[in-house]
């Protein structure tokens, strides 16, 4: 049996978005314009979001903006990771002698959920040089396979923990 705690909050965030969206679009319906305009519906919700954010204490969660700003966080700190480890692997490819040393490593997560570890697996999947061969049943161990252990696991441990904190920011 699994011992993930679940991430919550996601169906409390769409009902904000959600009534941002109404908002916005009950402020086209009280400016009675004959056509829709993206001008006002534009401004409709921006006074929703203020609406909405003052209101957000009600639904239990945080606003629902932040998850949003956390998620485009992530993105970037993605890309930055991915840029950096592909110069690094670019590099080791571009070297007249290959010096690499691959290795498999084990990292223990901070995470609970399943789609946080799933989250963090794919992220570090998807940049080059390391891959996530096996998580443990519980959840929390990664076994990582490495291009270069020696000189890219410490690299590859501050990538998890920078892709660890954004999820947190994303998921709870």
């Amino acid at each position: 049996m699994n011992k993930f705690r679940g991430t919550g909050g996601t169906g409390a965030t769409a009902a904000q978005f959600l009534l941002n969206l109404f908002i916005a679009f009950l402020w086209m319906l009280l400016l009675d314009e004959d056509k829709f305009r993206v001008t006002t519906f534009a401004a409709g919700f921006i006074v929703g979001i203020f609406i909405v954010f003052f209101m957000h204490r009600f639904f239990g969660t945080q606003f629902y903006l932040r998850r949003m700003f956390a998620i485009v966080k992530l993105m970037f700190i993605f890309i930055s990771e991915l840029v950096k480890s592909s110069w690094s692997v670019i590099g080791q490819i571009l070297s007249p002698k290959l010096t690499i040393r691959p290795g498999i490593f084990r990292y223990d997560t901070v995470l609970e959920s399943e789609g946080e570890v799933t989250t963090l697996s794919l992220l570090l999947t998807l940049t080059p040089g390391s891959v996530v061969m096996e998580v443990t049943e519980d959840g929390r161990g990664l076994y990582i396979h490495a291009m270069d252990i020696e000189s890219s696991k410490q690299a590859l441990i501050v990538q998890l923990k920078n892709f660890e904190k954004a999820i947190m920011e994303v998921t709870r």
